[in-house]
């Protein structure tokens, strides 16, 4: 029997506030069965260490990004069960000879998750600077999918025009704006929504949030529920 080619989506978290977005996203991936490769830029780091107090280690990846991800959108440790890791690799930010900065190297896609207005310039502009960015650059050269999660506000002209340059060049520009309709009572529904938007940009299925179905109010509890 031939073994099936592992084919991952790309994970890159810039510096920008809402990490939480990105381990939502992460999760989603991982529960909808997806292979994931993940580029945590140097910014990044810093962004996660005071958002939710994890230092994220090259040498200790793997058990820094699982305890990441059992925490919720408040920063409480435990809030979500421990992720099956196996089919995650990371790659170093500084490491511009990682399989993906090949067009040769097979991926789905990729999602930036937060992305920085830094973030946004580089690959609009194709500096390539780190491997995030030389990694949505071969995204958009490979024609496959690009998702870019970017978290600022408000926006200048500058970055209009950076974000337009993506669009124009096939990235999905995804605003990281929370909508309510889904009955958020909860910070983490409202990060939830962002990522599920991002899942469904890129075609990958989920139930992080209540979808619309055409009823005004229903996501609201029913007075004999109590609610």
């Amino acid at each position: 029997m031939t073994e099936r080619k592992r084919t991952p989506w790309v994970v890159g978290v810039s510096g920008a506030s809402g990490t939480p977005y990105a381990a939502a996203v992460l999760r989603g991936l991982l529960a909808a069965g997806e292979s994931v490769d993940l580029v945590v830029s140097r910014a990044s780091r810093l962004t996660l260490l005071d958002e939710t107090g994890i230092a994220f280690r090259d040498a200790h990846w793997r058990a820094d990004l699982g305890e990441w991800l059992e925490r919720g959108a408040d920063g409480k440790p435990g809030t979500f069960a421990r992720p099956e890791l196996a089919d995650v690799r990371y790659w170093g930010a500084g490491d511009l000879a990682a399989g993906p900065s090949s067009g040769s190297y097979p991926v789905r896609g990729m999602l930036i998750v937060p992305a920085s207005t830094a973030c946004v310039a580089g690959v609009a502009l194709g500096l390539s600077k780190d491997l995030l960015q030389r990694v949505a650059s071969v995204t958009l050269k490979e024609r496959r999918r690009l998702v870019v999660a970017v978290r600022e506000t408000p926006l200048n002209g500058q970055t209009l025009k950076h974000l337009v340059t993506l669009d124009e060049a096939g990235a999905v520009v995804l605003p990281a704006s929370p909508a309510f309709y889904a009955g958020a009572t909860h910070i983490q529904d409202l990060v939830d929504f962002v990522a599920g938007r991002v899942l469904d940009a890129a075609g990958v299925p989920h139930r992080l949030y209540r979808r619309w179905e055409g009823e005004l109010g229903g996501a609201r509890p029913s007075e004999a529920s109590g609610g």
